[in-house]
């Protein structure tokens, strides 16, 4: 089974293709370019440098968020668009969720956070032991203060932080007490390769694709400006 994997949830980019757990290509970039102009020129170098056939894919894997609105939906557009085409399933997969398998060699608690802005991050946390992977909580939008809070009942396991919001949560007051520890940067970001082994994990765990009609966008909390409305709208009432 080969599986074709997108991730342009945040600054970085990327694209992987998995044939039966096996990594047979990855690309990467964080070079703050726009995702619409890199994405498909990543997927087309990867499947042919990996003599890889579009048709031959079975399954269409995409980081569905929580993460930056406008990259989401290009990662989530390109999917449906490629699987829509090939008559072939899709994953949404939880890019908080994809972060903590390119660490499953790892013991302990991973907490993966993406900055969220407004002293807020998108959040999720998973044991990892024994190479396996374990979701111990919701994604959720929480407050820095408030995630710190939540780590507290975990500190007697090592705690690794992962994702583009790991140095903020590092640096900031909240966490100063904590006994947390940064990834590696090479393994911080968000990347495809993950999107691929958290789809193949879930497979394997019975759980449903979907058509790339159904395939839709996870953002956790309404885009700032819908946000800034809604209040408009409740302070008129």
């Amino acid at each position: 089974m080969k599986l074709l994997a997108l991730d342009s949830s945040a600054v970085t980019a990327s694209v992987a293709i998995l044939d039966n757990d096996k990594l047979i290509g990855e690309f990467f970039v964080n070079t703050k370019q726009t995702h619409s102009q890199t994405l498909m020129p990543m997927v087309h170098a990867l499947l042919a440098s990996s003599k890889t056939n579009l048709k031959e894919i079975d399954i269409f894997a995409v980081s569905a968020g929580p993460g930056s609105f406008t990259g989401v939906r290009i990662g989530v557009s390109c999917i449906k668009g490629m699987a829509f085409a090939q008559e072939k399933p899709c994953m949404g997969i939880s890019t908080l969720e994809s972060m903590a398998f390119p660490l499953s060699s790892l013991n302990g608690i991973i907490c993966g956070v993406m900055d969220a802005r407004c002293q807020q991050v998108y959040s999720g946390l998973f044991r990892v032991q024994n190479g396996q992977v374990e979701r111990i909580g919701h994604d959720c939008a929480v407050a820095l203060i408030d995630l710190a809070n939540l780590l507290k009942q975990y500190v007697e396991e090592t705690i690794y932080l992962v994702g583009d919001g790991a140095q903020l949560c590092k640096q900031s007051e909240a966490f100063s007490l904590l006994p947390v520890q940064l990834v590696p940067e090479h393994l911080r970001y968000q990347r495809a390769v993950g999107v691929a082994q958290c789809a193949a994990a879930q497979l394997k765990q019975g759980v449903p694709t979907v058509t790339a009609e159904r395939l839709a966008p996870n953002y956790l909390r309404l885009p700032q400006a819908e946000r800034e409305l809604k209040k408009k709208l409740e302070g008129i009432r």
